[in-house]
């Protein structure tokens, strides 16, 4: 019968523990000295080896010829421990055995000396999960437990564990195992069983599986169903996360404000079937590591990236400030937490990079070195004469004070300019309308689409926009669309122009005669649309 591969490669001994030396050590020596505690408390998240360390600890202080704390694995007690047939090793799941009852009952069955063992030892899994009532017969017992009677209880929740069962039993905090210590067991058990595991493979599910070995392991089984030839895009397609060049272009894209770019590359590995969820936590992943080069580039160490993606991340890296860097990971970190009770995942992630990529988009305004500094002066001299009136109760005299530069007069206010009366022939077309309309889809796609039939034409700093539906009159009404538009008209021309906005007939190519220009004029300014405030 098959066996999963976590519990074929579970440990036997502390020596084959994977990344718990703190623990495993302090274990061993308890045991080879004969001075073990009567109750244990192991904490750490899933899959980092609590319940392991806690059989392989029932078996050892059982062993009938232990070697420095280790069991021997040869003695019947050894052999039945791992085969599961020794009773006096007793496990228990407090997630379906919550009640004060089932705790009655273990503490009627701790009366009786074990049948072979040395000890009776009592391993509650997941105790977390007693309820109060459970708590106050099992402190009971834990109080004064008999010679021959040991708990050791396992939690991944400490916080919800009472501060009076925690004080009565030794605390062991499992770490997160590292990712090359599961990468290293992973490449190992691979050889054992056959097959072809790639180095980058390993590494990817090393990463995926974030400090869990058990996780690892179920990944590595998953697989081995696919393939005895596993490479990085096995475990792409068996964990449902992106590969990294898609990884790559979608952050490129958000560092460029690409929102429709951005859109497309999920698309498409959502029709792949890629899973939403991973694929917000591999972002906030590779972010992170955006994060570190730009506050850390000489500690390497702490990137979980391989050689070959340190250049690709460094170019991203120099689109962004390291503020943007940590706007995007809180968008991002915000929304993964809300992944869990969104209606569409897919939704959500979409909503996330659409506000990413406004974010990465905005340009920062620099204060000058001088003006910070020459505020800085003020607000010390601020403070000194604050600090002089407290002490002395007399204001210091102004000549003491720091001279502060003269105010210039005020500009007599020039009367208002008449609006210019703009006839046809002054207008000129605009040459880069369709570079801003390229831009205008990035920023602002649903405008952008109202302006697909529209022409741009100019006079001096007037941009006329001719469009062929009323519907952009109204559309543009929306001040947030107004400002989309102006906004790119600054940005590719880098002047500020007064938009105006007025709708021609379709197929209307023709000047107007001469006799219907004024008439057309006071018209197309009686409908034009001013978009920012002159």
């Amino acid at each position: 019968m098959y066996r999963a591969l976590y519990r074929k490669w579970r440990p036997m001994t502390f020596d084959d523990v994977v990344s718990q030396p703190h623990i495993t050590t302090t274990l061993k020596r308890q045991i080879s000295e004969g001075k073990t505690a009567h109750a244990y408390l192991f904490t750490g998240s899933r899959g980092t080896g609590k319940t392991t360390c806690a059989r392989i600890f029932a078996k050892a202080v059982n062993c009938r010829n232990p070697h420095d704390g280790r069991p021997c694995l040869e003695c019947d007690i050894c052999k039945a421990a791992d085969n599961g047939t020794l009773n006096d090793i007793i496990e228990i799941d407090a997630a379906s055995n919550t009640g004060v009852d089932d705790i009655r009952e273990l503490r009627e069955s701790t009366v009786y000396t074990p049948e072979l063992a040395r000890y009776k030892v009592y391993i509650i899994d997941e105790v977390h999960m007693l309820s109060n009532q459970a708590w106050g017969a099992l402190l009971k017992i834990m109080e004064e437990p008999p010679e021959h009677v040991k708990f050791i209880l396992a939690t991944t929740e400490i916080h919800k564990v009472p501060l009076t069962i925690i004080s009565r039993c030794q605390r062991f905090d499992f770490r997160r195992i590292l990712p090359e210590d599961i990468k290293a067991r992973l490449l190992y058990i691979a050889e054992q069983e056959k097959i072809t595991l790639d180095d980058e493979a390993a590494t990817a599910i090393a990463r995926i599986s974030d400090g869990a070995m058990r996780d690892a392991l179920s990944i590595l089984d998953q697989c081995m169903a696919v393939s005895d030839d596993i490479t990085v895009s096995t475990v792409s397609a068996v964990s449902g996360t992106a590969d990294r060049y898609a990884l790559y272009e979608i952050l490129d894209g958000i560092a460029e404000g690409k929102s429709a770019k951005v859109l497309s590359d999920i698309d498409k590995l959502y029709a792949a079937s890629k899973d939403m969820s991973r694929l917000c936590d591999e972002l906030i992943f590779q972010l992170r590591n955006i994060m570190l080069l730009e506050t850390s580039p000489e500690n390497e160490k702490l990137l979980g990236c391989l050689p070959d993606e340190l250049t690709r991340l460094q170019e991203i890296s120099g689109k962004l400030t390291l503020d943007k860097t940590l706007a995007l990971l809180d968008i991002l970190q915000t929304t993964g937490d809300s992944m869990s009770t969104a209606s569409s995942k897919r939704t959500a992630l979409e909503m996330a990079v659409i506000r990413m990529c406004n974010v990465a988009s905005k340009r920062e305004t620099n204060v000058s070195d001088s003006a910070v500094s020459e505020l800085n002066k003020r607000i010390s001299a601020l403070e000194d004469e604050i600090e002089e009136l407290k002490r002395t109760g007399v204001r210091p005299a102004p000549s003491s004070r720091p001279e502060r530069p003269m105010a210039p007069p005020p500009k007599p206010q020039e009367p208002p300019k008449p609006a210019v009366q703009i006839t046809e022939d002054m207008l000129a077309p605009f040459p880069q309308w369709d570079e801003v309309l390229e831009r205008l889809t990035e920023v602002n796609p649903g405008c952008a689409g109202a302006l697909s039939e529209s022409r741009g034409r100019y006079y001096d700093n007037i941009l006329m926009i001719e469009v062929q539906s009323e519907f952009f009159l109204s559309l543009f009404k929306k001040p947030e669309n107004a400002k989309s538009l102006r906004d790119v008209v600054k940005e590719i021309t880098g002047k500020t122009y007064s938009l105006r906005a007025r709708c021609i007939k379709k197929g209307a190519t023709e000047a107007p005669k001469e006799d219907k220009i004024a008439e057309l004029m006071e018209k197309a300014r009686r409908e034009d649309i001013p978009f920012d405030i002159d």
